[in-house]
């Protein structure tokens, strides 16, 4: 179901289960789950993600296009392309790039990659975002084993080095 929502739509999704495997949880958020609450969870937690999930909503991201030498993001259409072909990205990768964009050329530790797009701190998560940062670095860099626009800053978090440019607000 997750899924079939991220084919046509951005709303803000809290799975609410009471499966707490970490395979479950890592299944909802790869399909496209914001968060995910494992019953059982007090009111005020939920509301809490709730209120965290609504803040890292960031309206201005569906006006930008970024066009570099390399690869070009159109955050409205959802459309990614290198190479003059069209780039397939995650739902996931896309929270990533929308991050690291809105800071773009500023340091985005690994802790803020993580609220805003699992919307978790928890340290065991960033060997999920070392792997997406891997696929995105594939698909969108020149030499992703030389990256130029998407550094990483050892024990820190992630670097976007734009170069490119920017339309909309």
């Amino acid at each position: 179901m997750l899924r079939e929502i991220r084919t046509s739509s951005d709303v803000p999704v809290i799975v609410v289960s009471a499966r707490d495997t970490d395979d479950d949880k890592i299944d909802a958020l790869d399909d496209g789950a914001d968060d995910y609450v494992a019953k059982p969870f007090s009111i005020d937690e939920l509301l809490a993600r709730v209120r965290a999930t609504l803040r890292r909503r960031d309206p201005v991201d569906d006006d930008v296009v970024l066009t570099t030498k390399h690869f070009s993001l159109d955050f409205g259409a959802v459309r990614a392309t290198a190479k003059g072909r069209d780039v397939h990205l995650t739902p996931l990768e896309w929270k990533i790039l929308r991050a690291l964009v809105r800071r773009s050329g500023r340091l985005v530790t690994q802790r803020q990659l993580l609220e805003d797009v699992w919307g978790a701190s928890e340290e065991g998560e960033t060997g999920h975002l070392r792997v997406h940062m891997t696929h995105i670095r594939r698909k969108l860099e020149p030499e992703p084993a030389r990256p130029r626009y998407f550094r990483t800053e050892s024990g820190l978090g992630y670097r976007f080095e734009e170069g490119g440019i920017r339309t909309g607000p």
